[in-house]
């Protein structure tokens, strides 16, 4: 299989690895870029650019305000925003104390919240300004939790933005009487010397959570290596300019919007251009005004801007790189020529294969050699196998199995979770419960999933985390969720539902979906909901959700 994977390896690329500054944390990437151009600018966000110089001592600053504050190598630090610079200070600023970076996404309600700062024990939570209540709401209840910082956003906008803001951007700021300020923060702390000695390949650097195969969120630990070598890996396999600058609207709590806004541009030292959302009008006006070389997009965005009337007379021409991910819309050829030419010569291919497990970004698409329908072939260090999942045994090219990852970059395992960590982490291959097929050229398809995860707008929802949330409403005995195909969002849920006898004929299926969306980020809330009277299930009672894709007997 190895020799396999190897085929096509591209000519024109390094076979092996190498890394810019040598085998440090990123952080020390940043200071470096400091030091070598540090009027250049690192960061621009709708108007505002931030120098390499400035991002260090900022860094640096929140740094020392996490010392002073009793934050210590271990510790867990949650980041609860939108994309910002703050996000960027905020993750290093935690890193070069030896803490550990937790992402939460900005769309998590209450009880998520919750659950997930409980799983970690996190000490201190920076947050958006408009996300505080929520936090309130949940305050007494995470007992771990012992300092709060919150931020506008409009602290780190232009008196001019050059584009229409959204909505979290333009709020007006207010002090909160029990969190610290962001600004106040950068203001008032001295640059912290950092002298924290860390361990590259093993000591923790950041926690996300996933739900491995099964089961409710878990905290994936990946230590500080992990971030260094997919990045590396990433920028040298897909020889991604060095001079060029990169476009990030991509979420950067999740993990490939990571990789790209607040990774590569550290490790590589080029200029981000940071965007808090998409917007097509937005995007095309930023593509045109910074020159952007490089983009990590998911195909909507790009076909929502092959829409936009006139679009052909644009000028997009400095775009060379497009790595998109398929979700709802696929990454095909003919979508890929539409690009090319209305950009005039972008390449536009599938991003690559990972999960949170591995740091995602296990394979890259030689640019020379394409295939779309596929996810590329492995990168750097990275051994892959096919296997039979109920044998065990090695599969035959073009024969599907279950997906295994094994390179630097794989996860220490779940914390607290020892034997979830042992049915996912075997001998250091991560199982990865999704189904794929290698071909005679050694490209990797990817086919579905054994597990029963589904993936709305690209977030991964796992089904026994929506019904745990579900199941907290009074009128529900029982729930079970599935994933059905949507035009737009790749999946949508759908909850099915066995009412307590008292209740039904009583809630409807609309007041249901209403209530979800108050309690679940809105991509988990079941956007159709069926009332039956009995789940199907085992012997022992677990619930088969294969069987729910199958027309139900409604409840009367």
């Amino acid at each position: 299989m190895k020799e396999l994977l190897q085929k096509s390896w591209p000519s024109d690329v390094p076979k092996n690895l190498s890394y810019r500054l040598g085998e440090k944390p990123l952080h020390e990437y940043l200071k470096q870029n400091a030091m070598n151009t540090p009027e250049k600018t690192a960061f621009s966000f709708y108007g505002t650019d931030l120098s390499w110089k400035e991002l260090d001592e900022s860094v640096s600053k929140f740094s020392h305000f996490l010392a002073v504050n009793g934050v210590k190598k271990g510790d867990c630090i949650a980041l609860f925003l939108q994309n910002c610079p703050q996000y960027i200070i905020a993750h290093y600023g935690i890193q070069r104390v030896g803490g550990i970076v937790v992402p939460l996404n900005p769309m998590y309600k209450e009880t998520e919240l919750e659950y997930l700062m409980n799983e970690v024990n996190a000490k201190v939570l920076v947050a958006g300004q408009e996300l505080y209540p929520r936090i309130a709401a949940v305050r007494s209840k995470t007992p771990s939790l012992e300092l709060i910082v919150t931020t506008n956003y409009a602290d780190y906008l232009p008196d001019e933005p050059k584009w229409p803001l959204p909505g979290e951007l333009t709020l007006d700021k207010h002090h909160i009487h029990d969190s610290y300020d962001f600004l106040q923060i950068m203001d008032e702390n001295d640059p912290y010397p950092p002298n924290v000695e860390l361990d590259l390949w093993n000591d923790i650097g950041l926690m996300v959570f996933t739900s491995g195969t099964t089961g409710r969120p878990k905290a994936a630990m990946l230590p500080y290596g992990s971030a260094l070598f997919k990045t590396a890996a990433t920028v040298q396999a897909n020889q991604l300019d060095p001079n060029g600058r990169i476009l990030s609207i991509a979420p950067l709590c999740h993990i490939a919007g990571m990789v790209m806004g607040v990774n590569i541009p550290i490790y590589s030292g080029v200029e981000c251009v940071l965007l808090t959302r998409f917007d097509p009008k937005t995007t095309v006006e930023a593509i045109e005004k910074y020159e952007i070389a490089t983009w990590y997009s998911i195909a909507p965005m790009n076909a929502a801007i092959l829409s936009i009337p006139g679009i052909e007379n644009r000028n997009l021409s400095s775009l060379k790189r497009n790595l998109a991910t398929s979700f709802g819309v696929q990454v095909t050829e003919q979508l890929a020529n539409d690009w090319k030419e209305a950009t005039k010569g972008c390449i536009l291919h599938e991003a690559s294969y990972g999960l949170s497990e591995t740091h995602t970004c296990d394979t890259f698409m030689p640019i020379n050699q394409i295939k779309y329908g596929s996810c590329g072939i492995p990168v750097y260090q990275t051994d892959l196998q096919i296997i039979d999942p109920e044998t065990g045994e090695p599969a035959d090219p073009g024969q599907k199995g279950e997906i295994l990852i094994k390179n630097p970059g794989v996860f220490k395992g779940y914390l607290n979770r020892p034997e979830a960590t042992a049915e996912t982490l075997r001998d250091g291959w991560v199982h990865t419960g999704d189904i794929g097929s290698v071909d005679e050229d050694g490209y990797l398809f990817f086919h579905g999933r054994l597990k029963e995860m589904m993936k709305v707008s690209g977030f991964s929802v796992f089904p026994e985390d929506v019904e745990a949330m579900l199941n907290e409403h009074p009128g529900i005995l029982q729930s079970a969720v599935i994933g059905v195909p949507d035009e737009t969002k790749g999946e949508s849920i759908k909850a099915f539902v066995v009412l307590k006898p008292e209740y039904v004929g009583k809630v409807s299926e609309k007041e249901l979906i209403a209530w979800a969306r108050e309690k679940m980020a809105v991509y988990k809330a079941p956007r159709f909901v069926e009332f039956i009277r009995q789940l199907p299930a085992t012997s022992s009672g677990k619930v088969l959700r294969r069987l729910l894709k199958q027309p139900q007997g409604k409840e009367a």
